[in-house]
């Protein structure tokens, strides 16, 4: 099997779930630079990365441009959504990665080959996944995530070598 795709929920995953307000209309998020550090030089693997979210976040778009990864925003039928969306690039289920933490990730997590989430991910996707980080929501799970998944397909010391390592 050669992931081709890794799809990502972002509230829950890429962050700890929190939504700061503040005045002014201002929202934060934190999100955790060692997934960064993981995620941007994917596409040089041959491995395309989307952000699959609920919400429509300034915030999110902002990470996803510094990421150079694709974000799609504001839906609510994910698996609808990635139905299209392997379909119009040619990827096959058995080639999709999906990092997801809760009942609304389910119905999309389903459709793909190999699934994961965080350690605080909710029973319903924890029970579906084929690997658990240790590690929580925006605290380096989807780092975790990828490196065991490039692991396993003897792909990290190529990763290692876009660092120079």
């Amino acid at each position: 099997m050669t992931i081709k795709l890794i799809v990502l929920d972002v509230d829950g995953t890429l962050t700890d779930g929190s939504i700061c307000y503040g005045s002014n209309e201002i929202e934060m998020k934190s999100f955790n630079v060692k997934d960064g550090a993981v995620l941007k030089p994917l596409s040089k693997l041959g491995i395309s990365v989307i952000f699959l979210t609920g919400r429509e976040s300034e915030i999110t778009a902002r990470r996803a441009k510094e990421l150079n990864i694709k974000a799609i925003q504001g839906v609510s039928n994910k698996k609808g959504v990635l139905t299209e969306y392997i379909s119009e690039h040619g990827i096959k289920q058995e080639e999709i990665l999906y990092i997801g933490d809760d009942i609304n990730d389910y119905a999309a997590m389903k459709l793909c080959s190999f699934k994961a989430c965080p350690a605080d991910a909710v029973n319903e996707i924890r029970n579906i996944c084929d690997y658990t980080s240790p590690l929580a929501g925006g605290q380096g799970a989807v780092r975790d995530i990828i490196e065991m998944m490039l692991r396993k397909h003897n792909k990290w010391n190529d990763f290692l070598d876009l660092y120079g390592a």
